[in-house]
């Protein structure tokens, strides 16, 4: 999102003192009238059954993306919100969208299976129906080490529908994380002494000498084009969670010519199958998938409205939310609620009158899910970085986001707004039970108040949020290394020894 280093600081000092309590009777007045405004007329529930039930899932390139991101802009519209448009940007890759799946299993037994397909890959030829083959791939292997173990599958994949890896043993949890922060966590993670978050755990120092492991996605990448090219129909990956929860995510080649019709079992039947196949019985299993490609995608639109600003409209406060999803469910929690919510900010803003002193403008990304793609191309158009400023960037008053699902926000750590975590990690985040029953109304509905509020002392500041001065802007922090690109397999000779 807009995470510029100053903004992000300056804008936590700032929030930090503005108690909602301290303010004039002025402002009070204000803040109450927000608060009547949500209790007696809000629309948020609506607005969210609309992305999710109507419009979701809503992939970047979709066509169900595009028409929720038309039908935002007519319904902000219609709240009297000024310069609603769609602002294109190159996604660079087609559309996709999964139109019709079946899947089960045949023999020895007959049910059906609970799976996700993988978005970016391609359909069957109408019903496939073919015995089950599991590949037990090694563990973190070196490049000669994978492609000796190919050379030792190549005879058993080929007509088979070919399960990708061991079964994952997903233990109980006996001690579910809550679904509430408490005060006193709330305070260290979000106070004015919030404590640092914890340093990642560096990767491990390879032995020297020994072979160069692959990357995941090496391998991954490395399986498709060995299944594509010795003939196994479907590939079928373990979700790997419990109670059925599925994260299917994309083909990362985004080019469905490189991988098979691939999708995602849940652990519980990938499980199933695994154990039946241990006892030396034959499975077969029997799938229709149809998926379907959308070239005009290669286009993605950000989604963006305002509220003019008065004696300081030059100036801009925005608050957003990514509007894309995954495609396993309709998207609820993650995020269609966060557009939601800043919909209503800015309808609540609208409806009561205010006139703002700043420009409040609400963006509704697209291409969060492959990167923060949507974001990063508005801020590129709009107000370039620090190191290379465009016009804009010195008038960008500060940012608000909503990404965390449906729980009460409990602080501003920065752009990004702390929420209550209720089932976002553990349940709906990329699942397929990310639906509109997850959604808390009376959390979101105070969420929105919370947004409107704190947009609305931001527009009405006298100065901007302060800014390092050029001398004192802390350095950016490394790059991460960039992916490495998949080495070419190197066949071995006939007969000779691994």
């Amino acid at each position: 999102m807009l995470n510029r280093r100053a903004l992000a600081l300056g804008l936590i000092a700032t929030l930090l003192c503005i108690p909602i309590l301290a303010q004039s009777q002025s402002n009070k007045d204000v803040l109450e009238r927000i608060r009547k405004e949500e209790a007696n007329n809000s629309q948020i529930m609506k607005t969210e059954h609309m992305l999710t039930d109507v419009y979701g899932p809503r992939l970047t390139g979709s066509p169900n993306h595009k028409a929720a991101a038309e039908w935002a802009i007519k319904q902000m519209t219609a709240w009297g919100l000024s310069n609603a448009h769609l602002e294109p940007w190159d996604f660079g890759h087609v559309g996709w969208l999964n139109e019709h799946f079946t899947g089960h299993i045949i023999s020895p037994v007959k049910d059906v299976l609970t799976c996700e397909v993988l978005s970016w890959t391609p359909s069957t030829r109408g019903t496939v129906t073919a015995k089950a083959y599991q590949m037990i791939l090694p563990d973190r292997p070196s490049q000669d080490q994978l492609t000796a173990y190919f050379e030792t599958q190549k005879a058993k994949v080929r007509g088979r529908i070919v399960m990708a890896g061991k079964h994952t043993v997903v233990p109980i949890n006996l001690s579910p994380p809550p679904k509430r922060i408490d005060d006193k966590t709330a305070e260290e993670r979000f106070g004015p002494n919030a404590r640092p978050f914890p340093t990642p755990t560096p990767t491990p120092t390879p032995v020297p000498g020994a072979p160069k492991p692959l990357t995941n996605r090496q391998i991954d990448e490395q399986l498709d084009t060995f299944l594509k090219a010795n003939g196994a129909l479907i590939r079928v990956n373990d979700a790997g969670r419990e109670f059925r929860q599925i994260r299917a995510f994309n083909n990362r080649t985004f080019d469905i010519t490189k991988a098979l019709p691939t999708v995602v079992m849940s652990n519980e039947d990938y499980g199933r199958i695994t154990r039946i196949l241990a006892d030396g019985t034959d499975v077969t299993l029997e799938f229709n998938i149809v998926n379907r490609i959308y070239p005009e995608g290669k286009t993605s639109y950000n989604t963006v409205a305002e509220i003019p600003g008065s004696d300081k409209a030059d100036e801009v406060i925005m608050l957003g939310g990514h509007l894309d999803s995954w495609h396993a469910a309709t998207g609820a929690t993650d995020n269609a609620i966060g557009c939601a919510i800043m919909m209503e900010a800015m309808r609540i803003l609208k409806t009561l009158g205010v006139k703002p002193r700043r420009t409040i403008r609400v963006a509704l990304w697209s291409g969060e899910e492959e990167g923060l793609l949507g974001s990063q191309a508005y801020v590129k158009a709009h107000f370039g970085a620090f190191e290379n400023p465009k016009p804009g960037y010195e008038k960008f008053g500060g940012y608000f986001n909503i990404d965390s699902g449906t729980g009460r926000v409990r602080g501003v750590p920065g752009i990004g707004m702390g929420q209550d975590p209720i089932e976002y990690q553990s349940n709906t985040w990329h699942t397929n039970l990310d639906t509109y029953e997850r959604i808390l109304e009376d959390d979101v509905k105070k969420d929105a108040v919370e947004v409107a509020w704190c947009v609305y002392q931001l527009a009405m500041r006298d100065d901007l949020l302060p800014r390092f001065a050029k001398a004192d802007m802390p350095a950016l922090p490394p790059a991460p290394p960039a992916a490495e690109p998949t080495p070419t397999p190197v066949a071995r000779p006939r007969g000779r020894r691994p």
